[in-house]
This record gives C-alpha cells, structure tokens and sequence, in this order.
C-alpha cells in the first residue's frame, strides 16, 4: 500500500489564481505540456503522490464553476495518467460530480478541503470506489480561539465517525489538520506541536504546511520567502509520524522530510 511509508504529495495548481503562483492556467487555458513538464520533475525530485487542483483554496478565491474545475483537472489528469502510469493521484476538489470524473480518470485520493460541510454525495460517491481514498479535513474555527486544538480533535474524531456513518470503511479515510483553514497562526502552531494526537487516532494523516501565512507571521515572509518556515514544519510533522505532507517545493521537502522520518525511527 503506497500510505504505508512516508508520502511527499506534489502540488499541481491548475487555477490563474494560486495561492502561490504555482498556476498552470494561462490566458484560460490548460497549458499541458507545462503541466506534464511539473509532474514529471516532481515525481524525479521525490513525490510519490500528485494533487491536481483546478480551484484555488487561498483566502478570498474566487468559487470556480464546476464545469470549468472540469475543464481544468480531468484532461490533465488523463494526460499525468498516461505519461505516469504508476504514480498515484490526488484530485483536490470539494464537488463530488469532479471527484466522480476524477475516480474514473484513474485518481486514489479525493483531497476534500469541506470538512464539516462534505456533501453526502461525496460520501456516496467513495463508497462506490472501495479502494479509493478520502481527506476528512478540519476546515473551521475552534471554539476555543484562546487555543483550540482540543475542539479540532473532537472536530476530526467527529469527522471520521460521520463518514463512518456514511457507510465508508476506516481503511478509505486519511485524516487532515487543515493547517491554515479557518484557524489563528497560534493554533496552526499548536496543532504542529501536537500533531502525534492526530497521528495517535490511527488513521493515515496528511499535512500541508507548504507556505501558509501562519509561516509568514513567524518569519515575516510572503508566500515565496518562506522555505526556510516550510521546512521545519515538514520536518516536525515528519518527526511526528505524519504519512503525507503535501508541498510545492518538492525536491527541498522530500530529502527534509527523509532526514527527520530517518531520525524518528532511530
């Protein structure tokens, strides 16, 4: 099973509109070979997993249609598809008529930021697909805005019981702090530092730190300046038993997150 070590997920932006202008939308239009170039320099610098997003879920972004998020991920998907046949992808999207398309173009994971607000026809759909995967993601503010991490547990433990409900088995669900959803900088932090409680509910857990503004607030950086910020956080979270982390920087990411996984299991 590819969960069963370590994951580096690569982000492919397909939007004009990326959080950090990593888009591969240009003048409306798919620029493919770029998008093939990308998946490929990211699989030889080290990911083993592809996350193809067509919306953008940045702060203030704008609702993207659903058939032009269509438009945007499923031919590329098909194309990483064909020029990658072995690496498994991810397919970032809240909608489940994209995450249906996405299934049948051949993705494993469905990447879904909703949270709390999964449409049961998500639910319905990864039943339909037994061996596919879905992110149970907290997208939302704590009760608690003093801290808030012991809501976010409940809140990811609340999740994972819903989808269970649902009809999903425990072995389709991966778990997602949502760093940067809805939350404060310190929380961001704090769920970092306690990440093992995360990893402790037994189910695989995803992580995607990768130049959040909770980094910037630290280090005073914009979303191309923080690196350095980005770094550490792969590296505690690969300390602390995280299965995927979801970054841009793949080459620089992979060899941190190898070091601190290395020295964990020591």
């Amino acid at each position: 099973m590819f969960l069963s070590n370590l994951s580096i997920m690569g982000i492919i932006n397909i939007t004009p509109d990326s959080f950090s202008g990593e888009g591969l939308l240009k003048n409306g239009k798919v620029d493919m070979p770029l998008v093939l170039e990308r998946a490929s320099q990211m699989v030889k610098d080290g990911a083993t997993i592809l996350d193809i997003g067509g919306e953008s879920t940045r702060p203030g972004a704008k609702n993207v249609p659903q058939d032009e998020e269509i438009a945007r991920t499923i031919p590329a998907i098909e194309a990483i598809r064909n020029a990658l046949p072995d690496i498994p992808l991810s397919i970032d999207t809240r909608k489940p008529a994209v995450a249906a398309l996405a299934l049948q173009a051949g993705v494993r994971i469905v990447n879904n930021v909703a949270g709390a607000e999964t449409e049961k026809a998500m639910y319905d759909l990864l039943k339909a697909h037994p061996k596919a995967y879905l992110v149970l993601m907290h997208n939302g503010v704590a009760k608690d805005k003093d801290d808030g991490v012991e809501d976010i547990f409940d809140a990811l433990d609340e999740l994972a019981r819903a989808a269970l409900e649902a009809g999903l088995e425990r072995s389709q669900m991966i778990l997602d702090p949502g760093l940067g959803f809805g939350k404060t900088g310190s929380q961001d932090l704090a769920l970092l530092h306690h990440l093992d409680r995360v990893v402790g509910m037994g189910l695989p857990v995803l992580v995607g730190p990768s130049r959040k503004s909770f980094i910037g607030t630290v280090l005073e950086g914009d979303a191309q300046n923080r690196l350095e910020g980005t770094a550490a956080c792969v590296a505690l979270a690969a300390f602390k038993g995280a299965h995927i982390l979801r970054v841009h920087d793949v080459a620089f990411m992979a060899k941190v997150a190898r070091m601190a996984a290395a020295i964990a299991d020591s």
